[in-house]
């Protein structure tokens, strides 16, 4: 008799195999890995019984530290790709998104729930500070693909729209965690202001951001030193390519920030773009880079796996015309229009903005937040946040999935073809807006 075991080790090696295989397989395809394991797992569980129920409500706690995980480890990951120094005028597309594009998002999101859905105020915030931010960990196909070996090389410089989505991502994850505080603390005292904004406005906004920033700024310099300039070769870990390493500096940042009660994920994206900055020539930031992206690759496969479950095992269940409008017009509506004005008159050319407003990713940091909220808050309209949450991250894997690709090949052409017209040389074209 074949046991429950045999059947799970299995479909492990199975996933395994097509976790390595599939981003090669489809690299040129409008599909996406998340695409094809969402529909895996949609099917498994309608068609094998019995399996585990996947259920993010009835599982919570599970659900938040598993999608915490693969969080964390895709900012590590979206770090150390970054070969663009940090800086106000290299980052300004970045800087915009975050300072226009965010709030301006979760102003309407926000705006939806109370108009469109009915939703209590604490229910309105969360929904805003749950999807307001992009994602870093199912935006692969339009975001930066690996360390340069020589950043200072013209042709290894990152174009404006791959670096934009991927620093974006890197950091507006973090930056939506005092919202989802704010939603908490109004659903457990009220929304009178006096009630919770003094200790938001000191604790959840001003301590906790400075501490992921410091923390993150301190841990990554120390490892940085650790690895390039060690006074011994046998401590100098970038001598002796040990790719696991990266997990250390993961879960480093983020226990230490966690620990001090500030924002673990601004702290893990800062540690790893001051890793970056240290010897940014050096191939250890490729080998860090590489073992990360394995580890974030096998904790997508599973997470999406476990939601096109949950999607047809009952979290979608009793969704309504309203709230697929809703989802919609967040894809469609909220995120390319706030993204298009945030870049008005950047440095960005037209089809970039294009690009760079229309692809703002939802995913697993999404799922996190309504896990992490739920557990933390008092919320009314707990299945209906997850529903609509469930409907905007599914949206977003179909929608960018099948657009992905085709709009990033497009826009590389038309980047070498304009280089190519002003001036002759096609290794410029990342330098040159289309």
């Amino acid at each position: 008799m074949v046991g429950p075991g045999a059947v799970a080790y299995a479909s492990v090696g199975v996933a395994t195999l097509l976790a390595a295989l599939l981003p090669r397989v489809l690299s040129r395809a409008p599909i996406s890995m998340p695409m094809v394991f969402l529909a895996a797992g949609a099917i498994a569980f309608t068609v094998l019984d019995p399996l585990p129920d996947p259920d993010p409500i009835q599982y919570g706690t599970v659900t938040m530290h598993l999608t915490e995980l693969c969080v964390i480890i895709s900012l590590m990951g979206a770090g150390l790709a970054l070969n663009r120094p940090v800086g106000l005028r290299r980052w300004a597309t970045t800087w915009r998104l975050l300072a226009v594009t965010m709030p301006l998002s979760m102003l309407a999101i926000g705006a939806l729930g109370w108009g469109a859905l009915g939703w209590s105020v604490a229910s309105c915030v969360l929904l805003a500070a749950v999807l307001a931010p992009t994602d870093p960990v199912l935006a692969s196909e339009v975001q930066v693909a690996e360390p340069a070996e020589n950043p200072d090389d013209p042709g290894s410089a990152e174009d404006e729209a791959r670096f934009a989505l991927t620093s974006e991502a890197g950091l507006n994850d973090g930056l939506a965690f005092p919202f989802t505080y704010a939603a908490v603390a109004i659903s457990v005292v009220g929304a009178t202001p006096d009630a919770w904004l003094p200790h938001w406005l000191a604790v959840d906004v001003l301590w906790r951001l400075a501490c992921g920033l410091l923390v993150g700024l301190l841990t990554g310099w120390g490892l940085r030193m650790l690895f390039f300039s060690a006074p011994s070769e046998k401590l100098r870990l970038a001598e002796h390519a040990e790719g696991f390493v990266a997990l250390a500096a993961t879960f480093l940042a983020y226990g230490l920030t966690e620990l001090a009660e500030g924002y673990g994920f601004v702290a893990v994206f800062v540690c790893a773009c001051t890793i970056r900055a240290g010897e940014r020539s050096h191939g250890y930031h490729r080998v860090l880079h590489q073992y990360v992206e394995q580890v974030e690759r096998m904790l997508t496969v599973l997470i999406i796996f476990l939601l096109g479950g949950a999607a047809v095992t009952g979290l979608l269940a009793g969704t309504l015309w309203r709230d697929v409008v809703v989802a919609l017009a967040i894809l469609l509506v909220v995120r390319p229009v706030t993204g298009l004005i945030a870049l008005a008159r950047g440095r960005t050319g037209p089809r970039e903005r294009a690009v760079i407003s229309f692809f703002g990713v939802r995913g697993v940091g999404s799922l996190f937040y309504v896990a992490y909220a739920l557990q933390s808050g008092q919320f009314l309209e707990q299945g209906e946040i997850w529903r609509v949450v469930g409907l905007v991250v599914i949206g977003s894997v179909v929608l960018h999935g099948v657009t992905a690709t085709p709009a990033i090949l497009l826009l590389d052409r038309m980047r070498v073809h304009a280089a190519q017209d002003r001036h002759g040389d096609p290794n410029q074209a990342p330098q040159t807006p289309v």
